[in-house]
């Protein structure tokens, strides 16, 4: 309410209560039970929020409480939408019935109410609507019939728009949060964010274990096995994916993981030497140190709109949410309070991005990554993803005096260090690893090729910046940059050791595929889809050749393709586009 001053000012509560308790059909005693019981785990500044009471409508205070209850949908009455889901099958065996999961659950949401002073609960309270989302700890994907682990579900319809939960920061686990519990002069200023809580990470699950503030946090934290991303695979499952590009990237990461662990934490200089009290090196293992990359690959969330910019964090409960590839939902971070009252602290935010219907499980968007990303850092790869992509590697050596020379039948290209120089300024190597998708392949791709196919009859005496790549340059260079990518993608399908209708049988034996592991069928599954990829690519290529007619040019202008080998000439080092994408989201760098 409103005062003749202009305040807010509180209700009066003799008019109140009655009218709130008749309209709500709570007694007393319920009505004024305390919200939070649990003690909180650790000494620390609980997070108060202001309450504000809000002026009523027409209706008065009335409206107010039936807007609440008309939130609370067909599950108002406390218990019944965790009875659906008993039914359901989606709190585990026996109907969740001794499930640790459960337990966890509840830990988990206790801790956010208690520290957090989030509102969890199905029942509508004083100046809060009832909370839209609860936990399963079983999903299952719809296609392919897979565990997904846990998830959030509409516990009632929720519209688009519609704010899905509130974490305040605090409660997040951030390079910040790493250098206030493990010291700064361990953790300096400037070190990786991934680094920095990884370390945290290990120092709460394995060394503080329960009397760990985040102990709730980390009951509901994975194991690596539950996840089971590719680096973390055992050789006999990665057998599973030869041929895909996604072996060279997990090779990779396994590496970097190892040197990246080895050079903070052992040797005599390492973390563990030098602060073996807040490093005990019985926990930081690197066994832990993979657990700990597992879960921030496949849960640390960017969150961009901080007042200290974007920063990488670990957000409890958010980070149930599953991942889909059509979904417009992003986690971000914002002040908190409300558009008139600001407390100066943040949170993190999310929005729905459409309408759920009750029990439908709520997704957000990892981002537009491949599938061998997914499967790569989340354990998972989608049947349907419109961001899939299969590297190609397209490689061009130019045919310059030295390589012509060390390769017998190779003539020398008279504008092979111009382009080599060309390449150098605009940060392009001779080696490039491009994503071809199922609908296109990149301009980018194009636009390479027709610099490396160039002619002096092309160039009629133009320097090689004057030319827009990104045109056709001539028709007997368009036909000799399409036919490169044809034998690119030719290469590209030749690295598989079997077909795709090899695997569309294996896969359609559904009681031979079961006896296969998961990780195995994940295998299986992923690179059927990537020769099907490279053969829709292929035919839209050749299509694209017969439209245009140009297969009937006679150029060997493709004479210094390598199809991803190195020349003897040639000693750079190569990367893979998916091993460049790993580098911008931030993650240690100095693969191989």
């Amino acid at each position: 309410m409103v005062s003749a001053m202009g305040k807010i000012s509180r209700p009066n509560a003799g008019i109140m209560l009655p009218l709130m308790l008749q309209a709500m059909n709570l007694p007393a005693a319920l009505a004024f039970s305390p919200r939070h019981t649990q003690q909180p785990l650790a000494q620390r500044p609980r997070i108060h929020r202001p309450t504000l009471y809000m002026a009523g409508g027409e209706g008065g205070e009335a409206e107010w409480v039936k807007a609440l209850l008309d939130a609370g949908g067909d599950n108002a009455q406390p218990g019944k939408f965790e009875e659906e889901m008993k039914m359901k099958g989606l709190l585990g065996p026996n109907r969740g019935k001794g499930n640790p999961k459960l337990n966890a659950n509840s830990r988990l949401i206790s801790w956010l109410e208690t520290e957090g002073d989030v509102y969890l609960s199905e029942a509508s309270s004083w100046g809060e609507a009832p909370h839209p989302m609860a936990i399963s700890t079983e999903t299952v994907d719809e296609i392919t019939n897979e565990s997904s682990g846990r998830g959030l579900l509409a516990r009632r319809s929720v519209n688009d728009g519609d704010e899905l939960l509130k974490i305040p920061l605090d409660l997040c686990i951030t390079r910040k949060s790493a250098r206030r519990a493990l010291g700064k002069d361990a953790l300096q200023d400037g070190i990786n964010e991934y680094l920095a809580m990884a370390c945290q990470l290990i120092r709460e699950k394995y060394v503080l274990e329960e009397e760990s503030f985040y102990a709730p946090y980390m009951g509901v934290l994975p194991e690596v096995e539950e996840v089971n991303p590719t680096f973390t695979w055992p050789d006999e499952d990665l057998v599973f994916l030869e041929g895909s590009p996604v072996v060279a990237a997990t090779r990779s990461l396994q590496m970097k993981l190892k040197r990246e662990y080895d050079d903070l934490l052992g040797g005599d200089d390492g973390l563990i030497a030098k602060y073996p009290d807040r490093f005990p090196v019985e926990h930081y293992t690197y066994e832990n140190w993979v657990w700990a990359f597992t879960m921030l690959f496949s849960r640390a969330i960017r969150l961009r709109n901080l007042r200290v910019g974007e920063r990488l964090a670990m957000v409890p409960y958010a980070d149930l949410i599953n991942h889909s590839a059509f979904s417009q939902a992003f986690i971000d971070a914002r002040e908190s309070g409300d558009w008139l009252f600001k407390d100066g602290d943040e949170e993190v935010i999310l929005y729905a991005d459409r309408g759920y219907r009750q029990m439908e499980q709520v997704y957000i968007s990892y981002g537009q990554k491949s599938n061998a990303e997914l499967l790569l850092l989340y354990g998972f790869a989608l049947e349907r993803n419109p961001y899939n992509s299969v590297d190609v590697t397209v490689s061009i050596s130019p045919r310059t005096k030295e390589v012509a020379a060390a390769n017998e039948g190779v003539e020398e290209d008279p504008l092979a260090q111009l382009k080599i120089d060309f390449l150098s300024a605009v940060g392009r190597d001779q080696t490039v690893d491009f994503p071809c998708y199922a609908d296109r392949y990149p301009v980018e791709m194009l636009e390479y090729l027709r610099l490396m196919m160039m002619t002096p009859e092309d160039t009629r005496g133009k320097p090689l910046d004057e030319f827009d790549y990104s045109r056709t340059i001539s028709p007997a260079n368009e036909a000799a940059v399409l036919q490169s990518v044809v034998a690119a993608v030719k290469y590209q399908l030749g690295l598989f050791p079997n077909s795709e209708e090899d695997d569309a049988a294996i896969i359609k034996d559904k009681g031979m595929f079961r006896l296969l592991s998961y990780n195995q069928r994940m295998a299986v599954r992923h690179r059927r889809n990537e020769k099907r990829l490279l053969k829709r690519t292929l035919a839209a290529l050749e299509k694209q050749i017969r439209n245009k007619g140009l297969e009937g040019e006679e150029l060997a202008r493709a004479e210094g393709s390598t199809l991803g080998k190195v020349l003897k000439g040639e000693t750079r080092k190569q990367r893979t586009a998916l091993e460049d994408k790993l580098e911008k989201m931030g993650l240690p760098v100095d693969l191989r």
